[in-house]
């Protein structure tokens, strides 16, 4: 709907940015033809139409599955990335799984709004959710991705998880940025991502001294 960004823009971000750029949108025709012209590494398959979401937000990859299918399957001919944004129920990841995307992206909306909201039992089961989601997608052999919500607390929880590689965030650092400027957004968020992952090395530490 060219709210949060414009067909040129796209153009500039993948001659100006070093890093990969992952494209997040509906697996709508204009959008895959968008896609495929722009030949990005990575694109990210969310919901548009309330239809097309799960109870929990994430994309209803069961009763989409028909409708996926292709665009997964020429993205992935084109060298496209594809990760399908999703709860972390089983029967979504095993959908993702076959419908052979790359990767998955563990919608953490609700776990971030029960921290935010002190609501400590459901942040919990939610948290447990997440743990179990992303060892389950691990070990069916997805690329394991996280994001919706992430502040940087619950960016350095989540990146305590080893199976999870990346974490995508947009709209707290865009607001942070407000008051600290992006730079210095980015940089705290980096280092609580680091903070993490130093928690995941330690414990493999341990494990290996044992």
């Amino acid at each position: 709907d060219r709210r949060h960004i414009r067909d040129g823009d796209i153009a500039r971000l993948l001659a100006e940015v070093d890093c990969p750029l992952n494209m997040e949108m509906a697996a709508t025709d204009e959008m895959k033809a968008i896609t495929l012209e722009a030949n990005p590494p990575a694109a990210c398959l969310v919901p548009e139409r309330r239809e097309e979401r799960t109870t929990e937000g994430g994309l209803d990859v069961v009763a989409q599955h028909n409708a996926l299918t292709p665009v997964v399957a020429v993205f992935g001919d084109a060298g496209i990335q594809v990760s399908l944004f999703i709860s972390a129920e089983r029967r979504q990841i095993e959908a993702a799984a076959h419908l052979s995307a790359a990767a998955i992206e563990i919608h953490t909306g609700s776990w971030c709004d029960a921290v935010a909201e002190g609501r400590e039992a459901d942040a919990e089961r939610e948290w447990q959710a997440i743990v179990d989601g992303a060892a389950y997608a691990h070990g069916l052999g997805l690329e394991v991705h996280a994001g919706h919500g992430l502040n940087y607390a619950t960016a350095r929880k989540i990146s305590t998880l080893p199976e999870i590689v990346e974490l995508n965030i947009g709209h707290f650092l865009v607001g942070e940025a407000v008051f600290i400027g992006l730079g210095e957004a980015i940089r705290r968020m980096r280092a609580a991502m680091d903070l993490g992952r130093e928690a995941v090395c330690l414990r493999e530490g341990d494990s290996i001294a044992s």
